[in-house]
């Protein structure tokens, strides 16, 4: 079931929020039950062979949880040992239904070379969001080996874990975020404020999915796929294929994030922000900051500081940051091409943190400065898309070849590509995609626009007249989202 279904949107999560405010009037326990029931569902709609998992799961983990807890009579030894035996199933489960045709792949590469036979495959299916909730119970576990972890109630947990709006494709949540708002009895009643607050939200995602991700989509699959299938990409078609993806990638995602944050918000719970206007960061030590915050903020606590961070000399730094960001490569898909668009990101780092050690030395950049390192920024993140992006390698680098001109620049030569600048509506899209990037703030921003605007003179006629306004623009553009509803369009990073 996708969030932008007709089954989601008009069937499944009215249900839900009906039911888990009628329930909450009553018993804050059993709505939160239902809560967990309703995502085990959601989940279960996607694939009910991959249930069992999830929920087997959950319950080891949260037996294991138990066990890493600090208890009168257990030695830290004994948790350490559990401690690494958990991490260590985890992560083998993982490994088996993500990596293990990926690593028989190129075992296999090595037999052949060597003359000897191959090992079969197992082909096993990847189970729907299963990175993003070992990940989540990863963190948990090594939370509760530290002592850091209040609540440990079953039903709680299970809708920690399963909770709807985050559990196929994040954020990456932590159980200080939100079991604490889980145990809050207020969110078990309707706050119409956050209700019409959140409803504008998810529809903002909805049209950034939609109205621009989409259709963007269209122009860069045309390219990628083409490259795929053997067609040589000329000058313009390479930039602007790589450009078109830059920007499908970032508003299927951020709208994912956004429809998310919005959905939950409706039930009066917050999930963290997981993109701050990203493409505006005009180093990549910033846009790390800003992307993918949720996983950015995961891989800094619990694999670039258990490597050591910044405590065991420079080199050692950079080495540990480099490492974080191939195996944060790595996650994202078992293959070659996210682990070198890992690398490539590590590189970008350590170069930024070299020039400002080294060269800037703490000095405030001054505005043409910062107009270039902007645009060195954008270059090397739509650089290091291709490769993310690309079906093979040899793929990555015939659009990198094209980028170069290898390939020559007249679009006339290529008629195998339908040119998509050529029609205004390609240009349209990126262009109003490149200001709503570059121009506007993030969606979750959304609470301060109309405040602001009430603020100027404090006149609360206009407060209201712009609330209206808000309030019929978003009606409108639900209305522009939903007329685009009726073809299976799943998001990006559910493959991930």
């Amino acid at each position: 079931m996708l969030f932008n279904s007709y089954a989601f949107i008009f069937f499944y999560f009215p249900l839900v929020l009906l039911g888990f405010f009628l329930i909450g009037r009553c018993n804050a326990r059993a709505a939160a039950g239902f809560l967990a029931l309703a995502s085990l569902f959601f989940y279960g709609w996607w694939s009910i062979k991959a249930l069992p998992l999830l929920l087997g799961s959950i319950c080891f983990n949260y037996w294991m949880g138990l066990q890493l807890t600090p208890q009168p009579g257990r030695s830290d030894r004994t948790r350490k040992q559990w401690l690494i035996a958990a991490l260590t199933i985890n992560l083998g489960v993982l490994a088996v239904f993500k990596y293990a045709d990926f690593f028989l792949t190129n075992v296999n590469s090595g037999l052949a070379e060597a003359g000897l036979s191959s090992v079969p495959l197992l082909h096993v299916a990847l189970p729907i969001g299963i990175s993003f909730y070992t990940f989540t119970q990863i963190a948990f576990l090594v939370d509760c080996w530290q002592g850091k972890v209040q609540e440990r109630r079953f039903v709680p947990y299970v809708l920690f874990v399963t909770y709807f709006p985050h559990l196929i494709a994040g954020p990456v949540l932590h159980h200080k975020q939100m079991m604490p708002q889980f145990a809050n009895p207020a969110i078990y009643r309707v706050d119409t404020n956050k209700l019409a607050l959140g409803l504008a939200i998810f529809t903002f995602g909805l049209a950034k999915k939609l109205l621009i991700a989409d259709r963007l989509g269209q122009y860069a699959d045309m390219m990628f796929n083409g490259v795929h299938t053997g067609v040589l990409p000329s000058l313009y078609t390479s930039w602007f294929g790589v450009l078109a993806y830059t920007l499908q990638i970032y508003f299927d995602f951020s709208g994912y994030s956004d429809m998310a944050v919005g959905l939950s918000l409706c039930m009066g719970v917050q999930l963290p922000l997981n993109f701050r206007s990203p493409y505006k960061s005009t180093n990549i030590i910033e846009f790390w900051r800003r992307w993918h915050i949720s996983l950015s903020t995961f891989l800094r606590d619990y694999l670039y500081v258990p490597l050591g961070g910044n405590r065991k000399g420079e080199a050692r730094r950079y080495l540990n940051l480099f490492l974080t960001m191939l195996l944060g490569g790595l996650w994202h898909g078992a293959s070659w091409t996210f682990v070198i668009w890992g690398a490539l990101h590590g590189a970008f780092l350590m170069v930024n943190h070299v020039w400002n050690a080294k060269v800037r030395r703490g000095a405030a950049p001054g505005w043409w400065a910062r107009v270039l390192g902007w645009c060195l920024t954008f270059l090397c993140v739509m650089i290091a898309w291709v490769v993310f992006r690309a079906e093979s390698l040899n793929a990555a680098i015939e659009i990198y070849k094209g980028m170069l001109g290898f390939h020559g620049a007249p679009v006339s030569a290529f008629s195998e590509f339908t040119v998509p600048f050529r029609k205004p509506e390609f240009f349209q899209t990126l262009l109003l995609g490149m200001i709503i990037c570059l121009a506007l703030p993030p969606t979750i921003a959304l609470e301060r626009w109309v405040p602001s605007v009430a603020a100027l003179g404090g006149r609360p006629r206009l407060s209201s007249a712009m609330t209206v306004a808000t309030a019929i623009g978003t009606v409108i553009l639900l209305g522009l989202s939903v007329s685009k509803l009726g073809s299976y369009s799943p998001f990006l990073y559910f493959q991930f």
